[in-house]
């Protein structure tokens, strides 16, 4: 029961991982509704926005360098450590 909890936590962390990257990479690109990747742009903000949020209220802001994904990397690892050292 452990090693599958430790599994859920480990996919669930790279899952979110992969999110905060995806929407750094997408937030280069200049992707509007009519775009047909616009669907996984909105996946990924719902996935993203409600631990990026709380993250950029607390954080200053450095000029248009948002370090608010980086935060949430760091954030995500440490949760996940935490986690698995509990199990």
């Amino acid at each position: 029961m452990s090693s599958f909890l430790v599994f859920f936590v480990g996919a669930l962390a790279n899952i979110l991982y992969v999110a905060l990257i995806g929407r750094v990479l997408i937030s280069w690109l200049n992707i509007g509704p009519s775009s047909p990747f616009f669907p996984i742009v909105n996946v990924l903000y719902q996935i993203t926005e409600p631990i990026l949020a709380p993250i950029r209220r607390i954080l200053p802001r450095f000029g248009m360098l948002d370090l608010s994904p980086m935060v949430a990397i760091l954030f995500v690892t440490f949760i996940q450590r935490l986690l698995i050292g509990l199990i």
